[in-house]
Parts: structure tokens; sequence; C-alpha cells
């Protein structure tokens, strides 16, 4: 195989593995010029890929769809087998890595011709595999938009609308996918809320990809996992209070980390606090997070609050009245 082969095989691996970039980067990685670049870019689009380039200080090269499966790859039905395959994977969580089969699907869809991908859409509305049920349907297309911006520490845009129907539109880092309880999450870094965030995948639309690249923040697998239980625990409850603590919001996040999701400041001292649970026992646990020495509210309504307080009455007086020594048998 020719150097000038083998650099333009080098080339199209690194064009598949991000969605854009630099042409001073791919010069680096390769380690050559900029126009030879530029000659094994044409070369790649005389074999049928279409890469598109952009000018300018945040210019480079990106991998299109192209009118045709680009040679040396697939067929179009090997394509569509793949495409479903790992449309199957990612739905069923057959994969490891929550993200490992939709970061392939996105790198397949980028260079599908448009016929095919009509093809694998139809296929994939027709296709329900077994034991995938319940909750709302995630776009395929979007989990793979996110994927790659996860996995090419991309900052995106789009619209969120929350379980109560309120719409908002958020800027973010993204970190990474997990599924649970049969949906997807996101977390991620909210650049207007200057915290973590989770968001489920299916209340996602509107992503828009910005080409910004940004440093990606460390997290450990305890900590990507905890966000996701809290975010699967913050789901409308049936027993439902807000507690107000006399703790600022900044000491209130640093002592509750990821359970601090939610809360708002109440004034320049206090802090409001969202709890719920099935029934009052769990509000009650919910409460017992409050630190020690730290005076706070609650608007827990009727009839939890009675059943709450006497409970709590019954606890106090057992707390009082230890029970005598066991008797000696």
């Amino acid at each position: 195989m020719s150097d000038t082969t083998s650099r333009a095989l080098s080339l199209l691996n690194l064009l598949q593995t991000h969605r854009h970039w630099p042409g001073p980067e791919l010069a680096a990685r390769l380690g050559v010029t900029e126009r030879t670049v530029r000659r094994d870019v044409d070369r790649l689009r005389e074999l049928g890929y279409r890469i598109e380039s952009t000018p300018g200080a945040a210019g480079g090269y990106r991998l299109e769809a192209g009118s045709a499966v680009p040679p040396l790859l697939l067929t179009d039905e090997e394509a569509v087998a793949m495409a479903i395959g790992l449309r199957v994977a990612a739905s069923q969580r057959l994969v490891g890595g929550a993200e490992t089969a939709l970061t392939a699907l996105a790198k397949l869809d980028q260079v599908l011709p448009p016929a095919v991908r009509r093809r694998v859409a139809a296929l994939a509305d027709a296709v329900r595999p077994v034991g995938v049920g319940g909750g709302e349907a995630a776009s395929t297309e979007v989990l793979g938009e996110l994927a790659l911006a996860c996995r090419d520490s991309e900052r995106v845009r789009f619209t969120y609308t929350s379980a109560a129907g309120e719409t908002t539109h958020r800027r973010v880092e993204p970190h990474s996918l997990s599924p649970a309880d049969r949906h997807w999450y996101l977390l991620c870094w909210d650049l207007d809320r200057d915290d973590w965030r989770t968001f489920r995948v299916d209340r996602l639309s509107g992503i828009e990809h910005t080409r910004v690249l940004f440093p990606p923040r460390e997290l450990t697998p305890e900590e990507v996992d905890a966000f996701i239980v809290v975010a699967r625990s913050w789901v409308r409850q049936p027993v439902e209070t807000d507690i107000v603590m006399d703790l600022p919001l900044d000491r209130m996040r640093e002592q509750f980390g990821q359970w601090g999701q939610g809360a708002t400041a109440e004034g320049a001292e206090r802090t409001r606090w969202p709890v719920g649970g099935s029934d009052w026992r769990e509000t009650m646990y919910g409460m017992s997070w409050v630190p020690a020495g730290v005076p706070y509210t609650t608007d827990l309504p009727e009839p939890h609050r009675s059943e709450m307080r006497e409970a709590a009455i019954r606890m106090l007086q057992a707390l009082d009245s230890p029970p005598p020594p066991r008797a000696r048998s």
C-alpha cells in the first residue's frame, strides 16, 4: 500500500470518529501540511466520500452522507442489516457500554445515502424487540446525535419539555448517556444553571450542534450512577411537600450533592427543597436529610401531616421510655 493511500485511509478513519475536525488538527494528527490534507480530502471525494469543508478560524472538515454507500464499506443490504441490528442492541441495552451501539449507529448514519436511511427508518418502526416496552420511546436519531456530542465533547442546544409541560431552551456540555427504567437520560453540565443536570432524552427536541468543543469535566462511574438514580426518582410522587430550611443554597448543595437538584434560593439565607415519596414515611425520610441543627418548615398536607405527627410523637415517647431489660431464662 502506498504512503498516499495509507494516509488517505488514516484521514478517513479520523473523519469517521468525530463530527468535525479543524484542518490544523488533522494535519498535526497525520504529520503532514494542511495543503496535503486538502489534497487527500479531494482523493476521498473522488472515491465517493462526501466531505464538507468550511473556511475560517473555526473551519475544518466533516464527513457527510453520500449519494451512495461509499466504496469498500458496506452494500446497501449490509448497511440496512447493520443499522437495524444496532438499533435493536441499543433498545435492548445489550452492549456493555450504553453509548457503544449508539455511537456506532451514528457513525453509520453519517454515510448512509437518503434512500438507505429511509429503508432503515421504515424497518426500525416495524421491528419491536421482545421485552422492550413501557415508557416513551426515545428517537434513535436524537440518541445518536447526543452520543456523538458526548464523544466529541461538543456543546449543544436543545428544547426540553418537563413532566409538567414547561418548555425551556438549554445550552449544555454533554457528558454521558445512560439507560434506566426503560428511559434514556442525558447527563450534562448546564451552562445557564452552572451545574450538573440530567434530562430524559424522550423529552428533548431541536438539537443544535454548536461546533464549540470543551474540556471534559471528570466524573467517576459512581458519580454518574448517583446522578441517574436521582433522575429516576425525580418524578411526581403521591405525597409531595416543600421544605424550607435555614441554610443558604450554596451550602445546601455542598452538603446534599446530587440530591440537591430542584432546590431553589428562598432569599439569601434560606433554601426551598421539594421532597416526595409513595407515602408520608418516605417523605419523612427525605426530611431527615436536613443537617443537624438547621431549623426548617414544611407544608406537608393533611392527612399525611397528622399521620407523621402521630408517628413522631410515638417515636419520641419510645426514646424517652426504653424497654425493660430482657428477662433471664
